[in-house]
This record gives structure tokens, C-alpha cells and sequence, in this order.
């Protein structure tokens, strides 16, 4: 796991109390900064049962799984719970398998008290799909916020660091769990992975936080004095802006994790990679010069947007310059098609 005098160097990341009556949510949106909450979860019936033992969570889990199919990660005993790429990068150093969630539940029951088991790793799994009924028991009221349920189930492990899009908060409900966060603006210490060839889907950072190699890292150096760290246990919840980096690990030989994601805006929105990806196709390799042009483009209609940028238009001619709406998004949508299959 992650190296202690990696781990002494960090901020311990703050900590909140919810009273009787309090909101959650007002809580998240009183912040742009991850937090802690202990105990915010300590009712939930799968938490209750983490504090009886592995044994009752599993038949706990058991008695909601279906046979519907499932992907889980298996990786090697050498890799000591490490979800990452091979060592060349051309390819992982897990294999991805369908199952079925009570197969997996098996699994980790026949590994528990091995002292070096292989890593078995569920991750990102709709609750509803494959333990469909347990939410009742094991929900959050995000007033009225309609938020994806997933499920991460594993033995120990670490996930490199990595970004969401979306708004996370995330419940440890067995076993315990580390979270390391940093700030959007330390992408460039991170020292960031190929972005269409993944481990689960967001580039991660190809730093070995368990013993990082600061010749090859030294940026690295510079982000662990603006990280966050957190050890959960069962019914601690966590809240993790979008876009904040978070290093993950399973420090049990049972790790479980229901997450709630939810976008803030609405969903006609586009994605924001989508946009990252055609600028590289079109900007990046422009001249210098060319390329400074367009930054002023994009201060001026994306980042710093206001009344000088189309308040002497007429309304009927502002076009997309004008807040976005549904209809606004599927017709930039359309012109985008238009122009990509040229």
C-alpha cells in the first residue's frame, strides 16, 4: 500500500458533522473541497452487517445476487492487489471476466485467509442490477438529486489515481478503505497515462504511490503537498468534487464501496473529453502562434464568457452564443456531425 513517508507528507482531509435535520446535499453544495463525514451511513443494513463479520456480509450480498452476468477484474498474487497496466503497457496486469455476482462472492470467501491472495476485483457495478432489492436498506437521501447506485467489491487492492467527471459521494461499507485526493490543477505533477488506452476508462497517473520513483517522477514531489488523504471504515462517507484525482485502496481482505454519481447540469450537456480530444485532432499541433490565437477564442466564448461576448448582437442572432438549451445542444450536435464526416 501506499509508502508510509508518502503517506506523512499529506493533509489529512477535512471533516464534517451532519446534525438532526441537516442536508447532506446543502452540505456538498456549500463546498467546491472534498470532505469526510464518519458515520454517515452507520444505519445501513450492509454496514451493520460489516460489523458482525466478512462471513455475514458475504451471505448478506448472497441473499440479493442474480444470475444476471457481471465483469470482474482478476489479477496476479505477484501484483499485490496493484489495478494497473503491464509492464510495457501493452496491456493490463489483470484479466477481465464475466461472471456472475455469486460467483465472485465465492471467491472472495475461498481467498479471505490467504496471506497473499490474487486480486479479485468487482468495480462499478449498478447496484440495482446485480444486488437488486438491497438499496432499500442502503440508501442516502440526496434530496431529490437522481444519482447512478455502484457498487465496488474487492479484496485488498490500489487503483492509481484517476478523475470523474461527475459529483461522488462514496460509502466505505466493509473492510476499510484510503482515499487520496488531489486537485485539478497538479494534472501536469501527476504524471498522467495514455487517454484512449485506460485500466477502467480515465486516464490514470502511472505513479507507483506504494514506492514512487522520484527520478522519474520528480513533478510527483511537488503534488503530495497538495494531496488529501482519508482512511475510511465501514459507514464513513466521502465527498469527491469532479475533476479531484483520487488514488483508491482496499486495505481489508473484504472492500466494499457503494458510490453515488450525479451531474449538476443537465443531460443534454456535452462531454467535456469529447471536446479535450477534438482540440488535440485541431489546435495542439498548430503553430505557436496559431494556437495562442485560439487560446484568446477560447477565453473569450468558453472561459471568461460575459457581456462582452454578445450583448452587442442582436437576441434573434445570438445563436449558440446564447445560454445553453436542449434544442441549442442538438443542433451543435448537428453541425459537429455535419463537419466531422467531411
Amino acid at each position: 500500500m501506499t509508502a508510509p513517508h508518502v503517506l506523512d507528507a499529506m493533509t489529512a482531509m477535512d471533516e464534517r458533522t451532519l446534525s438532526p435535520g441537516d442536508s447532506l446535499m446543502a452540505a456538498v453544495a456549500d463546498s467546491d473541497q472534498p470532505f469526510v463525514i464518519r458515520g454517515l451511513a452507520s444505519d445501513w443494513a450492509l454496514v451493520r452487517h460489516a460489523g458482525v463479520s466478512d462471513d455475514a456480509v458475504l451471505e448478506y450480498l448472497g441473499g440479493f445476487a442474480t444470475d444476471v452476468p457481471v465483469l470482474a477484474c482478476m489479477g496476479e498474487r505477484a501484483d499485490q492487489g496493484r489495478v494497473f497496466y503491464n509492464e510495457d503497457l501493452s496491456g493490463m496486469n489483470f484479466k477481465e471476466v464475466e461472471t456472475r455476482m455469486q460467483a465472485v462472492l465465492d471467491k472472495l470467501a475461498e481467498i479471505m485467509g490467504e496471506a497473499h491472495p490474487p486480486t479479485v476485483y468487482l468495480g462499478s457495478t449498478e447496484v440495482d442490477y446485480c444486488l437488486p432489492g438491497m438499496a432499500a436498506d442502503n440508501a442516502l437521501d440526496l434530496a431529490g438529486v437522481r444519482a447512478t447506485v455502484r457498487l465496488w467489491l474487492s479484496n485488498r487492492h490500489r487503483v492509481a489515481a484517476h478523475y470523474d467527471v461527475l459529483e461522488n459521494i462514496a460509502i466505505t461499507c466493509a473492510g476499510r478503505r484510503r482515499f487520496i485526493l488531489f486537485p485539478p490543477e497538479q494534472l501536469e505533477n501527476l504524471y498522467v497515462g495514455p487517454i484512449e488506452f485506460t485500466p477502467a476508462g480515465q486516464p490514470v497517473s502511472m505513479v507507483d504511490f506504494e514506492n514512487p520513483d522520484f527520478e522519474r517522477f520528480p513533478r510527483f514531489a511537488e503534488a503530495i503537498k497538495h494531496a488529501r488523504v482519508a482512511e475510511m471504515e465501514p459507514g464513513d462517507g466521502i465527498y469527491i468534487p469532479s475533476m479531484w484525482w483520487h488514488h483508491v485502496e482496499g486495505l481489508a481482505r473484504l472492500n466494499i464501496l457503494v458510490n453515488h454519481w450525479w451531474v449538476p447540469v443537465p443531460m443534454y450537456f456535452g462531454a467535456p473529453m469529447d471536446a479535450l480530444m477534438h482540440a488535440i485532432l485541431s489546435i495542439r499541433d498548430l503553430p505557436e502562434s496559431q494556437r495562442e490565437a485560439w487560446r484568446a477564442f477560447f477565453d473569450h466564448y468558453i472561459f471568461r464568457p460575459g457581456p462582452k461576448t454578445a450583448d452587442h448582437l442582436p437576441v434573434d442572432r445570438r445563436g449558440m452564443l446564447d445560454p445553453l438549451t436542449e434544442n441549442a445542444a442538438r443542433r451543435i450536435r448537428m453541425l459537429l456531425r455535419n463537419k466531422l464526416n467531411k
